[in-house]
């Protein structure tokens, strides 16, 4: 046993007391200093240890642990036969799904199977982004067999944000409600709390997209994130089940995917997007009329939102434009 793990193990059979680093030292027989040197690795882990002076370090206890049990539990009776798979880490939950779906001979079986990894060490965001995930969030991925047509396919993850939003809003009871910032991120408090990335994976016979992958994060904590993160990540935190939480967004993307054409989701993305009316810069990677604004964006207000998911804006000359892609950021 490394003496990380002979820390862990100590701190985790006295949850109820305070161990101080002497103390430590003594039972395990290390320095002082390697005791501390385990508790910095544990943290960076996502373990959330606290430390008193006088007192020594104590191990919050996690909340409930993510079960596929407890998952099909709370998931409608729909969905309860979908497959589930539960890891304790992996790179990607993305990545996962996208093996899954890629090596499987039954293609409409697959629809509906989500990726569960308690931790990951390589999350993705949009743009090639990372996304930090330690221990406690809630990463999943749920793979789709489409059954809509392709130019709707900018409304998927349109609609897996109004699905977090929502189940958020109903499992977690928080004071606030969420909000959306178009296109895919759900805040909370004024901060993200949740980010999505949406991946086409494409038969290579036909070269059409075969399945889609909506990947979801979800923060449930702040500890062990960057002091830097901190400025802008927000949690959901509180007490709750993460396993409802998982199932509540597992129903909700599925229910709308069924019905991506009806776009039942659309009046919740629009009540809850935090940008209709406000004042932003649009980014655009080669702006259309001057590129040289992109370093700085160029100024607009947002109208609205279209029946596509498109960002009805209007500049500063009086011209207005509908966006489907770039990133947008409220205006200072």
């Amino acid at each position: 046993m490394t003496v990380k793990e002979a820390v862990l193990s100590a701190l985790q059979q006295n949850t109820n007391a305070y161990l101080s680093g002497e103390k430590l030292s003594e039972e395990l027989g290390v320095s002082r200093a390697a005791v501390w040197k385990a508790i910095q690795a544990l943290r960076s882990e996502g373990y959330r240890i606290d430390a008193v002076t006088k007192r020594g370090y104590h191990l919050q206890e996690d909340k409930a642990p993510i079960t596929e049990e407890e998952i099909r539990a709370f998931l409608p009776a729909r969905y309860r036969s979908n497959a589930i798979h539960i890891y304790d880490v992996l790179d990607s939950t993305n990545n996962r799904a996208r093996q899954i779906a890629a090596g499987t001979d039954q293609p409409l079986r697959i629809h509906g199977t989500t990726v569960i990894a308690l931790q990951q060490t390589g999350g993705k965001g949009r743009l090639g982004r990372g996304f930090f995930s330690p221990k406690e969030g809630i990463y999943l991925s749920i793979i789709v067999k489409p059954e809509f047509d392709f130019s709707m396919s900018t409304l998927v993850t349109i609609a897996a944000a109004a699905a977090v939003a929502d189940a958020v809003d109903e499992v977690c009871g928080q004071d606030e409600e969420t909000l959306v910032k178009w296109v895919n991120d759900v805040y909370l408090n004024g901060k993200k709390i949740c980010g999505i990335l949406t991946e086409g994976i494409t038969d290579f016979e036909s070269g059409q997209i075969d399945h889609l992958v909506i990947g979801i994060g979800i923060n449930t904590t702040l500890e062990g994130f960057p002091e830097e993160l901190k400025k802008t990540a927000g949690a959901v935190e509180g007490e709750y089940s993460r396993s409802a939480l998982a199932a509540g967004v597992i129903a909700r993307v599925l229910d709308y995917m069924d019905r991506l054409e009806d776009r039942a989701f659309m009046d919740i993305y629009r009540k809850k997007s935090f940008l209709v009316g406000r004042d932003i810069r649009v980014f655009k990677g080669t702006y259309r009329k001057d590129p040289e604004k992109d370093l700085t964006g160029v100024p607009a207000r947002v109208l609205g939102i279209d029946e596509n998911g498109g960002l009805q804006v209007i500049y500063t000359d009086g011209s207005r434009e509908t966006l489907t892609t770039g990133e947008v950021t409220v205006r200072a």
